[in-house]
């Protein structure tokens, strides 16, 4: 399965492991945490495991909160992450995004569909300077139901005035491979942030690259 080029007209960007490096930061985070009492063990191991429990937890994390989010229990998350947004945060971003959304702000309109709460989602593109290039930013607090269901996407591609047919949604979670499929969309998985080639596949991705930016590379993307 490969993308239709030509059905284009609009692109969606998730977030975390797809435009902030913000997964590999929490890996550092925790091989921090595992340091002392995991000294024995060599640093390599430690980068590994905490790679790996990151990515462990990642899907049950998205499950429970997307059933919280079915049965309107969104609440007591979005409470936790409002008092944590207040907090000044340093966030980090891929390197040669800004670089990539400048070109292709010029021939597409331009979307983020995010999980995030909004002060956080905000909080990154102001950081950089990227908002400007988005003509839309849908985070967990635009609809009733966030991620995988689909209607944050299709919200998004009627903001930009596209049919959600035409729009491309990209990500690095199977999550965000689901959403874009339930919306009608083409899908391409990232693998800067913790989704596998297979997995990605396996939830729908159309095309699957290593980095965010490898998107210039595609043959027709750009006229």
């Amino acid at each position: 399965m490969g993308l239709d080029i030509s059905s284009i007209r609009a692109i969606l960007f998730d977030i975390d492991g797809t435009l902030s490096d913000s997964d590999d930061h929490l890996v550092m985070k925790i091989e921090r945490c595992l340091g002392w009492p995991l000294f024995f063990i060599n640093p390599l191991r430690r980068h590994a495991a905490a790679r790996w429990l990151v990515m462990t937890l990642e899907s049950p994390g998205n499950f429970i909160y997307n059933q919280a989010d079915r049965f309107d229990l969104d609440s007591l998350f979005n409470r936790r992450s409002r008092s944590r947004a207040d907090k000044p945060r340093e966030y980090w971003i891929i390197p040669g995004v800004r670089e990539m959304l400048a070109k292709l702000a010029v021939c597409y309109p331009l979307g983020v569909v995010s999980a995030r709460g909004e002060k956080t989602s905000l909080a990154f593109l102001d950081q950089f300077n990227l908002r400007g290039y988005f003509g839309v930013v849908v985070t967990s607090q635009t609809c009733r139901y966030t991620k995988p269901f689909p209607d944050p996407l299709i919200h998004a591609a009627h903001s930009l005035g596209v049919e959600p047919q035409h729009c491309l949604m990209v990500g690095d979670t199977t999550v965000d491979m689901r959403a874009a499929n339930l919306a009608g969309m083409q899908a391409m998985g990232v693998l800067c942030g913790f989704g596998r080639p297979a997995e990605l596949r396996r939830a729908g991705a159309h095309l699957t690259l290593p980095m965010t930016t490898d998107l210039l590379s595609i043959p027709g993307l750009l006229p």
